[in-house]
């Protein structure tokens, strides 16, 4: 007797964003972020990596974009902001991942 396995075709995959946060030590507003963007994560609308300043990746990363502060934050690899994350951005940016 030959059964064959049915499969459901697989469903829409969701492209989560990827978000870069840059932190420095000692830095409320990279902690106030990697908070922030660490509840958007946890909602499944971005995966976070979290990169320290002092690291070999860290240090290409401000020498690229060069942040007057930390954190610097970056969107698909992209300049998103540095310093402490404004609430208005950061909501446009919710809600743009939310329409995906």
């Amino acid at each position: 007797m030959n059964e064959t396995l049915q499969t459901a075709p697989a469903g829409p995959t969701t492209v989560l964003a990827e978000v870069t946060l840059v932190t420095a030590p000692a830095c409320h507003f990279c902690e106030d972020a990697q908070e922030r963007l660490g509840q958007l994560e946890t909602r499944g609308l971005m995966r976070l990596t979290l990169v320290p300043s002092e690291s070999p990746e860290g240090q290409e990363l401000i020498r690229r974009h060069r942040p007057g502060m930390f954190p610097l934050t970056l969107l698909e690899g992209r300049y998103f902001h540095d310093g402490r994350l404004p609430r208005g951005k950061l909501a446009r940016l919710v809600q743009q991942l939310e329409a995906r």
